[in-house]
C-alpha cells in the first residue's frame, strides 16, 4: 500500500492524530487538515500538512487545488467538535457549528475528492461518526444529529459509489481516551462498559488500517462500533 494517499482531516489531536500515526507507520502517504497546522508537532518524509477550515468556503475552495495535485485514493473525514449543553440552552450557534463541522464538511470535502476516485474506479471513504449517532447522550443534540447524519451519508453514497469500486463506510468510537472526553469519563461510566475500560486511538485507528486495505473490498455502507460493547442494538 506505499503508493496509496491518504487525506485526514482535524488531525492535529485526539483520534485524528492517532489515525495519522498509524497510517504513517503502515507506508502510505498522508496529508491532514488543521485549523491551526502550525500546532502539529510531528515530522515525517510521508506527511503533508495543510491549513483547512472546514467551516469556511473559502478556505475549502482553496484546498481543491491541494487535493487535485494530491489526488487523493483514500478519505477519513474525522474533524469534529463539541459544543455540549442542554437543549433549552444551547443556542442557535453552538447547533449551526457543531452540524456544520461535523456533517456539512463531511459534504464538502468527500465532493473534492470523489471525482478522483471515480476516475480511478477505487477509493475509501472513512468517516468518523460516535455511537452519540445511534443512542443519543443527554446534552448532546447536536452532536447526536450530526453524527446520525454522518451514519446515514455513509449508507447512501455507499450505494451510489459501490459500482465503481469505492467503499464508504463510518466508524463510531464510544468513549476513547482523548482531550475532548477527559472531562466525561467516571468510574461510574467505566463500569457500565463491557469491557470495563474506555478505549484509546489505536483502537479506532486498527479499524481504519482495516477498512482503508483491500481486506475490506467486501465491506460498504457499514458503521463499525468501536466502543467496548457499550451500546448493543
Amino acid at each position: 500500500m506505499e503508493s496509496k494517499k491518504v487525506i485526514v482531516t482535524g488531525g492535529n489531536r485526539g483520534i485524528g492524530k492517532g489515525i495519522v500515526l498509524s497510517l504513517l507507520e503502515q507506508s502510505y502517504h498522508v496529508l491532514t487538515t488543521s485549523r491551526d497546522i502550525k500546532k502539529f508537532d510531528i515530522s515525517h518524509p510521508n506527511l503533508k500538512l495543510a491549513d483547512l477550515d472546514v467551516c469556511d468556503d473559502e478556505s475549502v475552495s482553496k484546498f481543491q487545488d491541494i487535493v487535485n495535485k494530491y489526488d487523493p485514493d483514500i478519505l477519513i473525514n474525522n474533524a469534529g467538535v463539541t459544543k455540549d449543553n442542554l437543549f433549552l440552552r444551547m443556542t442557535e450557534d453552538d447547533w449551526n457549528e457543531v452540524i456544520d463541522t461535523n456533517l456539512n464538511s463531511v459534504f464538502k470535502i468527500t465532493k473534492l475528492v470523489v471525482k478522483g476516485m471515480l476516475k480511478k474506479k477505487w477509493g475509501r471513504i472513512i468517516n468518523i461518526s460516535s455511537i452519540s449517532g445511534s443512542m443519543g447522550n443527554s446534552g448532546q443534540t447536536n452532536y447526536s444529529a450530526s453524527k446520525a447524519g454522518v451514519d446515514a451519508f455513509t449508507r447512501s453514497l455507499a450505494k451510489e459509489l459501490g459500482s465503481r469500486n469505492i467503499t464508504v463506510n463510518s466508524i463510531a468510537p464510544g468513549f476513547i481516551q482523548t482531550d475532548m472526553t477527559e472531562s466525561l469519563i467516571n468510574e461510574d461510566l467505566v463500569m457500565k462498559i463491557p469491557l470495563k475500560r474506555v478505549g484509546n486511538v489505536d483502537d479506532v485507528a486498527s479499524i481504519v488500517n482495516f477498512l482503508a486495505s483491500e481486506e475490506s473490498n467486501y465491506i460498504t455502507g457499514q458503521t463499525l462500533v468501536v466502543d467496548g460493547g457499550l451500546f448493543m442494538k
